[in-house]
């Protein structure tokens, strides 16, 4: 969140972001035929010892030095870890170097018992100078090749160049705000985590997910993962002979994991990837519920009001939200006492919890230079020495909302004494606030400290921080509270010795400008001893599972929801994310589905959405009705917005209200259809949002589709795109899908097909062939309100005739499961079989079974057990039979029809 809260700084956001990009340092582009003239390595001492290889990579001639001197001799190691996955590791032979930490990511296990014949891909290499290959065993087909590109192995900057098809399909190298499918013929993606206001396009932004998946026209698709936290261009350049993608690292190792993935099914990529990653976290059931939030809430009857706009309007409104406007002069671990008098608070949420409703405030890592002041957290954080250091072994500083900050040291080993004390001293059930899960912002870290930061007290004098509050402080013995039939209503009112950590040789193409520049200096140390240089792309992530960890101690046994803006490679293992301070644009509308593609099917990180109507700049109505509606298909749907912008909350207009509460009504109904899809990623890492070509492999026309995407696996959303139309051209793949409206048949010739009178309440969405959609009765106001609801089987079947699904049920927010309930649903040949295990009580029924694309209405149906003469309808319009079954979720049953 960039410091734009009020008119009084809006000022200051404008020195702070244009200015900084002002500076912006980019990186050196050199000739690629100087780097290619490099003279490489050869390999010797070859050793190879059943799935595992060693050798040593010794210089093959006279030192580039183009970034450095060469280092002389390295360490490969290639081992065959599964029959899909090769890790390669190049290291410095003589000297210990940087590796992203165990501890931070944990290395997956080996398979003992790999066997080289069964492997799906294969290593092969040349000696002199050394090149590798990946390939496909059963075909051949090259993956990735370094011959023609000599490694360079150097203390700060390492490259590693490879070949791919003309006009390659890569996707992935995220966080990015580009379009889903990159660039092949000119595209830098550079990973630094930067608080990125805006998030341009072409930029580096929060977070870093060195990993790309690489699809090709056969239907067969593969991934490559770079464990590096080191800063880095990532480089693809293209012509009509072919495409190149260049590493460029400028410090650590070269540890990479290539995966096989399919020949013919993309999300056994995904799948593959979430084996090294970790698989993505279970979360609450409630948490799929709709989020509300506002930077600039000026105090606590603002917040109630808004919870009580939500409920009169007739808007489902799960969780409220709470931005930095709650704290003391925005010190975390406070809150204000006149402006969010802590008794007032602990009503909303005791208001919020006996309503079925969840409360979520924000936390940021900067913690204030208090010195003497009796502000806890600095003191006891003190005296546990956990902030980051400098050079000297003083805290390093910076400035953040509080003015002077320390930042916490994530290494160190009280860091979690510290963290999780606080949390739970805050947010005490009984003497604090009971939240129900956490939002993280500026982990990048970030800081408005401009480079060189030499006095940060005098840029924080400078810029106004702490900032004073000159709003009218709300009575404290309002009466808002008094009357429990009032809906809260408002009342009238070291491996790097000698080089040159903050100015390396090769500058990545920061957008920020030098590699310190608005967060902690890259030569800080932590308490392990490592340097922010190397760890700086770690600290979001880390602060993430501190956060995960705190949470899970003061609510043992029960999953958490933590929402963070800076993420590394295996985030979503344990928390979410937001895609950051977007804006009320079009452009970022659309942009918001590839990124959101970006991190649900690459990245592993699915619990990820987009702030709902734009955070930046003031939205439009028709703008925030069709973002409403689009948002409904985020994993997580939050609506968020800047301070100073005008009110963006969905009952502010009744076009925008309309448009929530159907779209709502949708998401509702497929709740547990989307919660199945969720538990099964939490399993195995299957996608639980897909592009088009995850589906449609071979059909080269999906293949760079970011405006159309699957919700779970079933459900097409082709939303409008354009200002202020009611008409929109989507792609139809060929298969047989069903409007998810009426239910009627639609045919898809795989071509464009222009839909018209799409009005502004409402958002085209398709059922593919071949799926049985669980699906809940509607008009629940909340998703403890939603599971009393009975269920209507959804039965689409396929070209062939076919159609199967899902349903896992459990209580919702427990990590770990006594009991549950996992059906499968198979149908052919007009009969529906379902089975499973039914242990959890689920406490509602199958109220009816619908059958899409029948064609002529049946002369008999029966339910199995006990029902011979089952009640039915037949829509001859839209071929749908609808059967009446009131089946309890007990056990297994059949329906068949003739």
């Amino acid at each position: 969140m960039l410091p734009v809260p009020r008119l009084w700084d809006v000022v200051i956001a404008f020195v702070f972001f244009f200015g900084a990009v002002g500076d912006v340092a980019h990186a050196v582009e050199v000739d690629p035929a100087v780097l290619d003239g490099c003279p490489g390595y050869n390999a010797t001492s070859v050793n190879v010892d059943g799935p595992r290889l060693s050798a040593k990579l010794v210089l093959a001639g006279t030192p580039c030095n183009v970034f450095g001197s060469d280092i002389k001799v390295l360490d490969l190691v290639v081992v065959y870890e599964t029959n899909t996955r090769i890790h390669l590791k190049i290291t410095d032979a003589s000297n210990t170097r940087y590796e992203v930490p165990e501890s931070v990511f944990p290395r997956p296990a080996a398979d003992p018992n790999v066997l080289l014949d069964a492997a799906q891909i294969q290593f092969t290499y040349t000696s002199a100078p050394f090149s590798f290959n990946i390939s496909r065993s059963r075909t051949g087909e090259v993956l990735f090749t370094t011959a023609h590109h000599p490694l360079i192995f150097e203390p700060q900057y390492l490259r590693l160049k490879t070949e791919l098809p003309p006009a390659a399909n890569i996707y992935g190298l995220g966080e990015h705000s580009d379009p889903f499918r990159l660039d092949a013929t000119n595209t830098t993606r550079t990973m630094w985590s930067r608080d990125a206001y805006g998030i341009p396009p072409g930029t580096n932004l929060y977070g870093n997910h060195p990993v790309y998946f690489e699809h090709r026209p056969s239907g067969a698709t593969h991934a490559v993962f770079l464990l590096s936290s080191s800063g880095m261009d990532v480089k693809i350049r293209g012509d009509g002979d072919g495409t190149t993608l260049e590493y460029n690292v400028i410090g650590g190792v070269l540890d990479f994991y290539f995966l096989a993935g399919s020949e013919s099914d993309p999300a056994e990529v995904a799948r593959q990837y979430a084996q090294i990653v970790g698989t993505p976290a279970e979360v609450p059931y409630w948490s799929f519920g709709l989020h509300q939030c506002r930077y600039g809430y000026v105090d606590y009857i603002d917040v109630a009001d808004v919870i009580s706009n939500y409920s009169a309007a007739g808007i489902p409104l799960e969780t409220m939200w709470t931005d930095i406007d709650y704290m003391y002069k925005r010190r975390i671990f406070t809150m204000d006492p006149q402006y969010f008098p802590p008794a007032r608070m602990r009503e909303i949420i005791d208001y919020l919890h006996k309503h079925d409703q969840r409360y979520v405030l924000m936390t940021d890592p900067a913690i204030g230079y208090l010195p003497g002041q009796g502000y806890e957290p600095y003191d006891l954080g003190t005296q546990l020495d956990v902030w980051v250091k400098t050079p000297n072994g003083s805290a390093s500083l910076g400035v953040v909302w509080p003015g002077v900050t320390v930042f916490p040291d994530w290494f160190h080993p009280k860091i979690g004494e510290h963290w999780t004390g606080e949390f739970k001293k805050f947010f005490n059930p009984e003497t604090g606030f009971d939240i129900d899960g956490v939002w993280i912002d500026m982990n990048e870290p970030s800081s408005f400290c401009v480079y060189p930061c030499d006095d940060p007290q005098a840029q924080a004098i400078a810029n106004g921080f702490p900032p004073n509050r000159t709003t009218p402080v709300p009575n404290p013995n309002s009466p808002i509270f008094n009357n429990a039939n009032v809906e809260l209503a408002r009342r009238g009112a070291p491996s790097y010795a000698g080089d040159d950590l903050l100015n390396p040789p090769y500058a990545i193409n920061n957008t920020a400008g030098v590699l310190s520049d608005l967060t902690v200096y890259t030569n800080s140390i932590h308490a392990n001893g490592l340097v922010e240089y190397d760890t700086h792309n770690l600290y979001g992530t880390m602060m993430s599972t501190a956060t995960h960890e705190a949470m899970l101690a003061r609510r043992p046994g029960l999953r958490t929801l933590v929402i963070t803006r800076s993420t590394f490679a295996g985030a979503g293992h344990n928390v979410g994310k937001w895609l950051g301070d977007n804006l009320s644009t079009w452009e970022h509308y659309r942009i918001s589905i590839a990124g959101m593609l970006g991190m649900a099917t690459v990245a592993q990180v699915p619990m990820i959405g987009s702030d709902i109507c734009g955070f930046g700049d003031n939205t439009t109505v028709t703008l925030c009705a069709r973002w409403a509606m689009l948002g409904a298909f985020y994993p997580f749907m939050r609506n968020h917005n800047i301070a100073g912008a005008i009110s963006q909350e969905f009952y502010r207009w009744p076009l925008v209200t309309q448009a929530a509460k159907n779209a709502l009504d949708i998401r509702y109904r497929l709740l547990d259809y989307f919660y199945t899809a969720f538990h099964k990623a939490s399993l195995d890492g299957s996608p639980v949002i897909n592009p088009l070509w995850f589906k449609y492999p071979t059909d080269t026309s999906t293949f760079g589709i970011d405006l159309q995407f699957f919700f779970g696996d079933s459900i097409l959303v082709s939303p409008v795109t354009e200002e202020n139309v009611t008409a929109v051209t989507i792609y139809l793949p060929k298969d047989r899908f069903y409007d998810f409206a009426t239910l009627a048949p639609v045919e898809g010739m795989g071509a464009d097909v222009t839909l018209t009178d799409v009005n502004f309440t409402t958002i085209p969405l398709y059922i593919r062939g071949g799926a049985v959609l669980p699906l809940r009765t509607t008009g629940a106001m909340t998703t403890t309100e939603l599971r009393a609801n009975d269920f209507e089987f959804v039965v689409a079947p396929g070209v062939n005739g076919t159609a199967a699904g899902a349903l896992y049920v459990d209580d919702g927010v427990s990590i770990v499961q006594e009991q549950s309930t996992s059906l499968e649903m198979a149908f052919a040949e007009g009969k529906l079989r379902v089975t499973g295990s039914f242990a959890f009580e689920v406490g509602v029924k199958v109220a009816s079974v619908v059958f899409l694309g029948v064609e002529s209405p049946p002369t008999a149906v029966a339910v199995y057990p006990g029902k011979d003469n089952t009640p039915f309808s037949y829509d001859d319009a839209n071929k749908v039979l609808r059967v009446q079954v009131d089946m309890p979720l007990t056990e297994g049953f059949e329906v068949a029809f003739h």
